[in-house]
């Protein structure tokens, strides 16, 4: 955000250009507003423990997850390149008067639903029947019709993961490669993926999170975009902040170099989507292509 744009006037910005972008066909768009700056907007309307990632988390042995935070994060989807990259040109062009990009990430599906390390991703997604029930803030509380976005991006280190037998990459991950069944508890890994990514409320019960992930980068340099969906983000960082860190006897498979989270907003235009300028990604369900880009 540019440092003589106002809050308010950087969110009118905002819903400008999502105007003028509602009708495209083919694209969908996601926009994601700073916690703090939509609190400063809309105070009665900021969900329950949606704040920003101001300051890096450590975790065990050191393990530092950088924050990032930036004020805006727009992800813009589709099926062709040249319509994401049409749209997210005009987008950006728009809200140039009040933010200026810091960041940009392409990314593409990769084999329908798989990651770059060649495992399912979102395997634990709850139904379309329940999704929007997860992602989306519901009606009579704070940030009704909204949802919270966490973005992060990982970068693989392919080569020691490619090193790896299968039997060993399922170990760490904790489930099958080719048909993604979950290990048996007798053998699973307390270490793997699986084990270390469940996320709980204080009573113990699971806090669901709607993961739209999307693979990055190139040949020589590539990862994932985590971003995950909610409508009750915990009251502090869940387990999916050490997302890809393996510990003890495995290799860390990827390590982050971005974190931040984002009002994101529904209402009105139907491709309406989070607020935050941060990552432009291009994408489709199940396929196509994705950008994105933080000012």
């Amino acid at each position: 955000m540019r440092a003589d744009t106002t809050p308010l006037k950087l969110v009118r910005a905002v819903a400008d250009a999502l105007e003028t972008q509602s009708t495209v066909g083919g694209a969908n768009i996601v926009l994601g507003v700073r916690p703090s700056i939509w609190a400063q907007v809309a105070s009665d309307q900021v969900p329950e423990h949606a704040a920003d990632f101001a300051a890096p988390l450590i975790g065990a042995e050191g393990f530092t997850m950088p924050a990032t935070q930036q004020d805006l994060w727009v992800w813009v989807a589709g099926a062709g390149r040249d319509l994401v990259f049409d749209v997210a040109t005009d987008i950006v062009a728009t809200l140039r008067p009040v933010a200026e990009p810091v960041t940009e990430v392409s990314g593409w599906s990769y084999r329908h639903s798989r990651d770059l390390t060649g495992f399912e991703d979102g395997t634990e997604n709850p139904p379309l029947s329940r999704a929007a029930d997860v992602a989306v803030v519901p009606a009579g509380r704070p940030g009704e019709g909204s949802s919270v976005v966490l973005v992060q991006q990982w970068v693989h280190q392919a080569q020691e993961w490619n090193s790896l037998d299968v039997a060993t990459q399922e170990k760490v991950i904790g489930r099958t490669k080719a048909d993604s069944i979950e290990l048996d508890e007798n053998i699973q890994p307390a270490e793997s993926h699986v084990a270390r990514t469940a996320i709980e409320d204080q009573n113990g019960d699971d806090l669901e999170v709607f993961r739209r992930n999307v693979p990055y980068g190139t040949v020589t340099e590539h990862g994932t975009m985590f971003v995950g969906f909610t409508s009750d983000p915990p009251p502090h960082e869940p387990n999916v902040a050490t997302d890809g860190r393996q510990r003890g006897r495995h290799p860390r498979r990827s390590h982050p170099l971005r974190h931040t989270a984002d009002r994101r907003l529904l209402r009105g235009a139907r491709h309406r989507g989070p607020w935050r300028f941060r990552h432009t990604c291009r994408r489709i369900d199940h396929a196509g292509s994705s950008t994105s880009a933080e000012p």
